[in-house]
């Protein structure tokens, strides 16, 4: 394949302008804004200079909580506050006192999505009215690493209810139990979903660090669309066990930060192996429990850097920001060169057919193991209480669960059919062939559009974005804010082959620090 270089490409493009739109800041609390952009190093040095204690900013982000979550501009990421909070900050503040540091994660404030199973006073309701009431007899695999790692999980954020894998027609953001949720950027915007309220949260400062979920997009479209960095790790990095599964193929939890730095502290403390995920065995020699050694700031010095050329075309402000991302990375002493990803035809109809196929695989076996207790054991009494449910099909319809039930086991044809064709195009004759056949580190794309209004009646106004490569072959990306669009962030994802990210975090930790984009959003109004 021939490959035309960058620099030729960046001579050629016309800036298009940034039509800026006059809005109008909503009026908030001002609660504890020491708290904001704060990083979990700034924390840590706090707490071991006795500057504060854990209880004092637990304390702090439950305040803040109140004031911009449930008032102000009612952001609405938040599911439940978790009623132990403060004894668990008390707890870790006389460990640490005693000199007993858990781990990295000690007295650190984190939020976990609503699909996330916590054995403690907050059920797992993934947004839904059916698990409302759904408390689990065992921690998750991932909820278990944070709290010996010293996190306190404050709270469960908002989600599009069910991950968004319910109606084709749907509003990111959305749950019957935590209704919707907004971007605190720009408050009639949406947040993107799945990870909704899991991109707020981080953005609004109302946590240090908040874990998502990704099948294909929910970690990176609620990043790019709340202005923080995500990291959709290598699936079998991190354990899904104990997680409201949509597929064994390509969901993973991740998580969601301000900084890079932040998210791989984080993800370092989320690894190893767990029985109960075959999944993670592939991570056996793999994972790493720190990733905060690959924090370099000439990361990308001498990296070769492929820019996917048909990633854009959706918005010519979103191409320009790209641009202008590749030719920084240029300054810093990359290579970038252009390179082409298969057609999405390839592999999207084939996903959705092995989306199906593993949703009610995988639904039903999380449902039965909930116990006798259980309002529902199965997908098809799921969809019997929906309907007669006065909330879950107010705004939009179960076609997806409808379509999923319909389907036969894991061994039929058709799935095995589909997985193959996608495996191949997303791997083969997608990632894996674009890094080796250009000699590259990783792949660079703009991550999505800048956010469209929320709108309960048609749903989402999606544009563009490119989430679904990775995504669909399981490898790892990183999305990092890139710019903004008017008032709006939007980000850059940094695409590699499976179990690279050290080489990713390096990457995207040096265009981060060139770039600085990050800013706190202002809670804005359309005039």
């Amino acid at each position: 394949m021939k490959n035309c270089h960058i620099k030729r490409f960046v001579l050629l493009l016309t800036c298009a302008v940034i039509v800026v739109t006059c809005k109008s800041p909503v009026r908030i609390d001002e609660t504890n804004s020491w708290l904001e952009e704060m990083t979990i190093s700034d924390l840590q040095q706090g707490y071991k200079s006795g500057k504060y204690t854990i209880k004092e900013v637990t304390m702090a982000y439950l305040d803040r909580i109140s004031a911009i979550d449930k008032n102000g501009p009612c952001l609405n990421s938040i599911i439940i506050i978790n009623p132990d909070a403060i004894r668990i900050a008390e707890e870790l503040d006389r460990e640490m006192a005693a000199g007993k540091i858990r781990g990295p994660m000690h007295g650190i404030p984190v939020i976990l999505k609503d699909n996330i199973d916590t054995k403690d006073n907050m059920p797992t309701t993934a947004g839904s009215n059916a698990l409302r009431s759904s408390f689990v007899k065992d921690d998750s695999f991932i909820a278990k690493k944070l709290r010996d790692a010293g996190a306190v999980i404050i709270a469960k954020s908002n989600l599009s209810e069910w991950a968004n894998f319910r109606s084709m027609v749907s509003s990111s953001g959305w749950s019957a139990v935590g209704g919707q949720t907004k971007n605190p950027y720009v408050l009639d915007r949406n947040p993107c979903g799945s990870s909704s309220g899991s991109g707020v949260a981080v953005s609004a400062n109302l946590c240090m660090a908040a874990i998502g979920t990704e099948t294909d997009g929910s970690i990176v479209c609620p990043s790019n669309n709340n202005g923080i960095v995500g990291i959709k790790p290598t699936v079998g990095l991190l354990s899904r066990s104990g997680i409201v599964p949509i597929s064994f193929t390509q969901d993973t939890p991740g998580p969601m930060c301000r900084t890079v730095e932040d998210a791989a502290a984080c993800l370092g403390a989320m690894t190893g192996v767990d029985p109960l995920d075959s999944k993670t065995l592939g991570s056996e020699g793999k994972y790493l429990t720190d990733y905060t050694k690959f924090l370099k700031v000439n990361g990308l010095k001498e990296k070769r850097i492929g820019l996917v050329k048909n990633s854009g075309g959706y918005s010519d402000m979103v191409d320009t920001l790209i641009i202008h991302a590749a030719r920084l990375m240029i300054l810093q002493g990359a290579e970038v060169i252009e390179v082409e990803a298969p057609a999405r035809r390839e592999y999207e109809d084939a996903e959705f057919q092995v989306l199906l196929y593993e949703f009610k695989d995988g639904l039903n076996k999380y449902l039965v193991q909930l116990g006798d207790d259980a309002r529902v054991k199965n997908l098809k009494e799921l969809i019997e209480f929906n309907i007669n449910d006065t909330a879950e099909l107010r705004y939009f319809d179960q076609k997806i669960f409808i379509d999923a039930e319909k389907k036969g086991d894991l061994s039929t044809p058709e799935y095995r059919k589909a997985f193959d064709q996608m495996m191949k195009a997303t791997r083969d004759e997608g990632i894996d062939k674009m890094l080796k056949d250009n000699e590259l580190d990783a792949l660079i794309a703009p991550t999505g559009s800048p956010a469209w209004k929320t709108d309960l009646l048609l749903g989402d106004h999606y544009v563009g974005g490119n989430s679904s490569l990775a995504a669909i072959a399981g490898y790892p990306a990183i999305t990092v804010p890139m710019g903004f669009i008017g008032e709006q962030p939007v980000g850059i994802t940094f695409i590699g082959t499976a179990w690279s990210e050290p080489l990713l975090i390096e990457i995207a930790y040096s265009y981060e620090q060139a770039s600085k984009h990050r800013k706190a959003p202002k809670y804005l109004v359309t005039d």
